[in-house]
């Protein structure tokens, strides 16, 4: 994390996003993040639906 960003930066971050999202919506706003985060991540590292297929084709030989 950036040195420049304490605790009175994310709060006020926090105090923004509840604002903008309301409560209701913050756990379908948290998912939908960590999703795209996970996908980022396997494109990146190269994992994708061809590999999880040849896995699937070794389980079954």
């Amino acid at each position: 994390m950036p040195s420049w960003l304490g605790l009175p930066e994310l709060l006020i971050i926090l105090v923004i996003v509840v604002l903008i999202f309301g409560v209701g919506r913050l756990p379908e706003v948290g998912e939908a993040l960590g999703k795209a985060i996970r996908d980022f991540r396997e494109a990146v590292s190269g994992k994708d639906e061809t590999t999880a297929e040849e896995e699937s084709d070794k389980d079954d030989n």
